[in-house]
C-alpha cells in the first residue's frame, strides 16, 4: 500500500492546495463547508496588463477618436487600403471600351466628304464600333431588298482586310495594325450603304443603276485611299492604294446591284 500512495501522490502533483482536506466529506449537504472550504485563489490571480508584453510600444495602438457614421483615424493609422476619392477619378465606361462618339463622328464625316482632309491620329485607331455597325446596316438592307448576303459581306470584308493589310505593309514604311486596316476599310463602306437602301426603293438593274454603282464604288475608294496615305504618311501614293480598294468595294456593289 505504501508503494501505491507514493505512486498516487507522484502521479497526481500540482501546485494548487486545499485547505481543511481533513474536514472533507463529513459535511456534505452544508452549503457553507462545500464552497466555503475551498478557498479559491483569486487574491494569486494575475492581472490582466501582466499579459501585455512591455515591449509592444504604445505608438502602435491606433486610437479610434470617430462618431458614427463619421469615423476619424489617428495618424499613426496605417491605411495600406487605398481607394482613391471615389468613382470621380474612374474612366468612363464608353471610354474603357474604346468607343469615342466624338471620333466616329469626325470618321463618319470625313468619308461622307472626299475632299474634306484626314486627321490621321484619329485614323490610325482600331476602332471597330462604326464598321460593325455600317456592316449591319448593310446587310439590313440588302435583307430588305430581299436579299439574304449576311455571309458574304463578312466573309468579303475578312478577306479584304487581310489582302490589304499585306498590301500596305509592303507599300509603306511604318506598317499598319489589322485593327487600323479593318476601321478603315469599315467607315468608307457608309456610301454602300446608301447604294443598298436606294436599292430597297427602285431597281439598280439598269444604266441609271450602274451609273450610281460605280460613283459610289469611286467614292468609297476615294476616302479610303485618302484616309491610308494621311494615317500612314504614303503622300504620293494615293492612286496605288485606290485602286485595290476599288476592287473590294466592287464586289459589295455586285451584290448589291444583282
Amino acid at each position: 500500500m505504501s508503494n501505491f500512495e507514493q505512486f498516487y501522490s507522484d502521479f497526481y502533483q500540482s501546485n494548487y492546495t486545499i485547505d481543511n482536506q481533513e474536514e472533507g466529506y463529513s459535511s456534505y449537504g452544508s452549503n457553507e463547508n462545500l464552497y466555503g472550504s475551498e478557498k479559491s485563489p483569486l487574491g494569486e490571480r494575475p492581472q490582466a496588463s501582466a499579459f501585455i508584453p512591455s515591449e509592444t510600444p504604445l505608438s502602435s495602438q491606433s486610437c479610434y477618436t470617430g462618431q458614427i457614421l463619421h469615423p476619424t483615424y489617428s495618424p499613426n493609422t496605417l491605411s495600406y487600403v487605398g481607394y482613391g476619392d471615389g468613382f470621380d477619378e474612374e474612366p468612363p465606361l464608353l471610354e474603357e471600351l474604346g468607343i469615342n462618339f466624338d471620333h466616329i463622328w469626325q470618321k463618319t464625316l470625313t468619308v461622307l466628304n472626299p475632299m474634306k482632309p484626314a486627321d490621321g491620329s484619329i485614323m490610325n485607331e482600331t476602332d471597330l464600333t462604326g464598321p460593325m455597325v455600317f456592316c449591319l446596316a448593310l446587310g439590313a438592307t440588302l435583307l430588305l431588298a430581299g436579299k439574304v448576303h449576311f455571309g458574304y459581306v463578312y466573309g468579303m470584308s475578312a478577306i479584304g482586310c487581310l489582302a490589304m493589310h499585306a498590301l500596305l505593309n509592303l507599300m509603306s514604311i511604318t506598317g499598319v495594325s489589322h485593327g487600323c486596316v479593318a476601321s478603315v476599310l469599315g467607315y468608307c463602306l457608309l456610301p454602300m450603304v446608301i447604294l443598298s437602301g436606294s436599292a430597297v426603293v427602285f431597281s439598280l438593274q439598269g444604266t441609271l443603276g450602274t451609273l450610281l454603282a460605280l460613283l459610289v464604288v469611286g467614292w468609297c475608294s476615294l476616302s479610303a485611299s485618302k484616309i491610308f496615305t494621311s494615317a500612314l504618311a504614303m503622300e504620293g501614293q494615293q492612286l496605288l492604294i485606290a485602286y485595290p480598294c476599288a476592287l473590294l468595294y466592287g464586289l459589295f456593289a455586285l451584290l448589291t446591284v444583282f
